[in-house]
């Protein structure tokens, strides 16, 4: 089991470079194509290693993860991390853990275990702690779309739950990213049009969130929510942990004593909440 943790952890580690690669490198003006040219060609990467198509039935239910998980969750995301600091959107991201362990429990007719929720409230202090500044300034589009599509990703685990044993890992991360994608795509051509002509570092960044962080990641979540269930959702914890890391090594600054403080309260969120698995 530890192995599985350490390995699905590998996708919330690289999610957390999304901030900065997005605002560094890619066209900010442009967040629902980036959001499908993060999509379409990872998913079309993982057919060339697999190429199965799977049954009809099959195919509705990938839709279904695709709308939720990829074309719904990459919209929203890039469009807060365009409107206001990574920080603010990630401490809104935290609620997910929530969300997910509540509504599952309501699916199956059990109330949650108490811990899981004081996991999961912890969790959004410690985020809190850790990337909130006193400068941030809520944009109310930011704000929705961030809640929206942490609220949309929910949804997503909880059907890759329920479904992810209708294929293998490799196939469901394939058909939600190729479908999600391909959903997103007009919808962002129609509204935004064509962005400039990519240059060498706007390459590198759709190469990084396309292999790594997109098709690399969502194999291992995928696998790892088909192995330890919807409490693997803790583990996300992780990506806003990362994206602050990063920041403060280009910053060249050192973590303040309150950021220690939101930092294990998230480590130990995370342990508590994975290690309380459903009956």
């Amino acid at each position: 089991m530890l192995r599985t943790i350490l390995f699905t952890l590998l996708g919330p580690m690289l999610w957390g470079t999304t901030y900065a690669v997005f605002t560094e490198t890619l066209p900010v003006s442009h967040p629902l194509l980036t959001g499908a040219m993060r999509a379409l060609p990872a998913g079309l990467i993982l057919l060339a290693l697999n190429p199965r198509i799977p049954p009809l039935e099959a195919l509705k239910r990938h839709a279904a993860i695709g709308l939720t998980n990829i074309a719904i969750f990459f919209a929203l995301l890039f469009v807060a991390a365009s409107r206001m600091p990574g920080g603010l959107a990630a401490t809104l991201g935290a609620i997910q853990p929530l969300v997910v362990i509540l509504v599952s429990g309501w699916l199956i007719g059990r109330a949650p275990h108490p811990v899981q929720i004081a996991a999961g409230i912890a969790g959004v202090l410690g985020v809190g702690l850790l990337v909130l500044s006193p400068d941030a300034h809520p944009d109310p589009i930011g704000v929705a779309a961030a809640i929206g599509g942490t609220l949309s990703m929910a949804a997503g685990t909880l059907l890759i739950d329920r479904w992810g044993r209708m294929g293998t890992p490799l196939e469901t991360t394939t058909w939600q990213l190729i479908l999600g994608g391909a959903m997103l795509l007009p919808v962002a051509l129609i509204v935004e049009g064509l962005p400039p002509a990519p240059g060498l570092t706007e390459a590198l960044g759709y190469g990084w969130l396309m292999l790594l962080g997109t098709a690399f990641a969502y194999y291992v979540w995928i696998r790892g929510i088909g192995r330890l269930g919807p409490s693997t959702v803790y583990l996300a914890l992780a990506s806003p942990v990362v994206a602050t890391a990063i920041g403060a090594v280009a910053l060249s600054e050192w973590f303040s004593f309150w950021q220690w403080i939101g930092m294990a309260l998230v480590i130990g969120a995370t342990a508590v909440g994975v290690s309380i698995r459903r009956a």
